[in-house]
């Protein structure tokens, strides 16, 4: 694939560019520790990822309120309740998840080359606190707040279609950069985008917090770290 022919790449965020599953953890590990439950961060990440699927595909709900009911049901499948403490800790922590440590350096080098544009499952608040940690430059920020849906709903989609003829940039212009199978590359594939996977779970089994894709899918090219694409795109160039 020729990496020069685009002029645009739209990224999903957390899991891709912010590393979610350890702010998931932060959370989870000690909540779990507090209620007697010897589970790795694993079992932790398997139990939430299917809860926040679940709540996500139901009535739409800002970020945080989709964290704290996703942890409230996580809780339950556990035998445990999770206290209004708890999922409220859980549902105002986003800003405080890290990013990867390549990801502001490989989106700084990326920008040189194209428009970029997040497309992402969060609330705009919580974006900006990540951005924070990204120091993105970006041409437009698509938020599950923006179009009241969590992918891999159409919505961002067709968000993103008004985005591109803004910003003058063709489909077959636009590559979409995402870790998630489930949340990012079965719409792709749907849509008929060309995509990258990032796959940050390369060196470990499973899913994490990341439910097992329901649809097919497919990627272009796979890469393990943002800055290993970041380096493609450079020697393409």
């Amino acid at each position: 694939m020729d990496l020069t022919a685009f002029k645009a790449l739209s990224f999903d965020c957390y899991g891709t560019l912010i590393d979610w599953e350890a702010g998931i953890i932060a959370v989870l590990s000690p909540w779990a520790l507090e209620q007697g439950l010897s589970l790795s961060d694993e079992e932790l990440l398997l139990a939430y990822a299917s809860a926040e699927a679940e709540v996500a595909a139901g009535e739409f709900a800002l970020y945080p309120e989709v964290l704290a009911s996703a942890f409230r049901r996580t809780g339950a499948a556990l035998g445990r309740e999770v206290s209004d403490e708890w999922a409220a800790r859980l549902g105002s922590s986003v800003p405080d998840w890290p990013a990867f440590p390549d990801s502001a350096e490989a989106l700084a080098r990326l920008a040189s080359r194209y428009q970029l544009i997040i497309v992402s499952n969060v609330h705009r608040a919580g974006f900006a606190g990540s951005n924070l940690r990204l120091r993105g430059d970006f041409a437009a920020i698509i938020t599950a707040e923006d179009v009241g849906a969590y992918k891999p709903a159409e919505n961002h989609f067709r968000a993103l279609d008004t985005t591109l003829d803004a910003l003058g940039v063709k489909r077959s212009e636009l590559l979409h950069v995402a870790q998630s199978l489930f949340h990012d590359h079965v719409p792709a594939k749907r849509e008929g985008l060309r995509s990258v996977w990032i796959n940050r779970r390369h060196d470990r089994p499973g899913w994490g917090a990341t439910p097992e894709p329901s649809g097919d899918f497919s990627y272009d090219l796979e890469f393990g770290s943002m800055g290993e694409f970041a380096d493609a795109v450079d020697k393409a160039f």
